[in-house]
């Protein structure tokens, strides 16, 4: 993936999890250059931005720090193989409370 496919397909993702949090109701969603702030209830916040050199989505989150690389059709966690989608829904729900539907 060239650096535009990668900025292309990244926008495209932090734009689904905007769309995603602000349907929840409970999740407060915050777009500005390139990096999403998700605010939860509890005034805890989790980051999701792109880190272009290496062609991955970082997560950081109250449980920690995840990055995410194109592998197989997804977004795939570096350590665990996790899809990002299942990954961030699980830390969202563990840290905010909230269920978060990227259907």
């Amino acid at each position: 993936m060239d650096e535009t496919e990668f900025h292309r397909a990244v926008d495209g993702v932090l734009s689904r999890i905007e769309r995603a949090a602000e349907a929840s109701g409970g999740i407060d969603a915050d777009l500005e250059a390139g990096i999403l702030t998700l605010e939860c209830p509890d005034g805890s916040r989790i980051i999701v931005n792109r880190q272009t050199p290496n062609r991955e989505v970082w997560v950081a989150a109250r449980s920690g720090g995840f990055h995410f690389a194109w592998r197989d059709g997804a977004w795939r966690d570096t350590r665990s193989g996790e899809e990002l989608f299942a990954s961030l829904a699980r830390i969202v729900l563990a840290q905010g409370g909230e269920s978060l539907d990227f259907g």
